[in-house]
């Protein structure tokens, strides 16, 4: 099997800092600190030595080292890589909101997704971001999902949230709740559901997926009593699919779907909008769940939580949704590949 450019025999892994003030740099690493991580990829992060030997001194994390390099042509092998993504250098305050660490998490974002584009990189993993603080002229979007597909030129993405427990897609992501109606039309659900198919078979090598749609209203919809969203924009995309021999099913009301845990019967559901997917993710699945950016034309995973400023810079951090988000990257990269000698 061979990765990018057919050069290594891993594959080659792009991880972001993200805020430096947040959690980004200690749960990079206590993940690179484990020893199965150099045996199942390259990684390369994108940041500065500085700070980074500022945060394992403050952490007492000795048993790690990085090959600093300029770019990745210097990329070694056998090394946690560190791409010098600026010069200056920046005072760390852990838990403060800081215009420095905002600038920082956009250069580290920009220069991997430059590499992942020109071919460099087999996948992405990005440290959380506060969304205020890297706003820029270049960088006008709610968050890495948007910037990303904007930035690979495509269309249209989905927000794929992934554990052991469950797998959820968002037909409507990081939107106002108000605006959630205004968005839905058969035409965009189908379109959701053809990314997160397409996902299921090539991503995760599920031959013949099966996908629960869930309602946008409570009791989706009770017949249209409770609204007619269900009746005449959620049913006929799922009518669609039906005919054509795939395993979609619903609406389903959200509330009774998860409390019966019919959930389990179905690899992936899509739910209408960011909370009513998330909750239940987020409860079963918080401290081990991936966001997951299918549709992309490279693999993008990132931890299913914030900045978590409250924690930053204190030892206590969970790197383990970190560490699944990896694993899932190099899961995703083979399936990928594999799909592709395939067909």
């Amino acid at each position: 099997m061979s990765y990018s450019d057919h050069t290594h025999d891993r594959p080659v892994v792009g991880i972001t800092l993200g805020d430096f003030n947040g959690v980004g740099p200690e749960i990079i690493l206590k993940t690179l600190s484990d020893q199965r991580v150099a045996k199942l990829c390259i990684p390369v992060v994108y940041g500065q030595y500085k700070i980074f030997a500022r945060y394992k001194k403050m952490l007492q994390i000795e048993e790690m080292s990085f090959h600093s390099i300029k770019h990745i042509g210097e990329l070694f092998p056998k090394k946690n890589n560190l791409v010098t993504c600026w010069e200056e250098d920046f005072e760390l305050q852990p838990g403060k909101v800081t215009a420095e660490a905002g600038k920082c998490a956009y250069l580290s974002l920009k220069r991997a997704t430059d590499d992942i584009l020109s071919g460099k990189l087999d996948a992405i993993v990005t440290a959380p971001i506060n969304k205020k603080n890297i706003q820029n002229p270049d960088f006008s979007f709610v968050g890495h999902t948007e910037y990303l597909t904007q930035a690979a030129g495509i269309e249209d993405s989905l927000m794929f949230m992934v554990s052991e427990h469950m797998r959820i897609a968002l037909a409507t992501a990081h939107i106002p709740l108000q605006q959630v109606k205004h968005k839905l039309t058969p035409e965009w659900i189908t379109n959701k559901l053809n990314l997160l198919h397409k996902s299921l078979k090539n991503d995760f090598a599920i031959p013949k997926p099966k996908i629960a749609v869930l309602g946008l209203n409570p009791h989706a919809g009770e017949d249209g009593l409770l609204g007619d969203e269900e009746i005449n924009i959620i049913q006929p995309a799922v009518n669609e699919f039906k005919n054509k021999g795939y395993l979609v099913y619903g609406p389903f009301p959200a509330d009774g779907f998860f409390a019966s845990n019919v959930f389990r019967k179905y690899d992936a559901i899509l739910a209408m909008y960011h909370d009513q997917g998330l909750i239940p993710f987020k409860l079963t699945s918080f401290d081990s769940g991936v966001n997951f950016t299918a549709g992309l034309p490279f693999v993008r995973t990132s931890p299913d939580h914030g900045t978590a400023y409250d924690v930053a810079g204190k030892g206590i951090a969970s790197e383990n949704s970190f560490r699944q988000a990896l694993f899932l990257a190099i899961d995703l990269v083979k399936n990928k590949i594999q799909s592709s000698v395939a067909t």
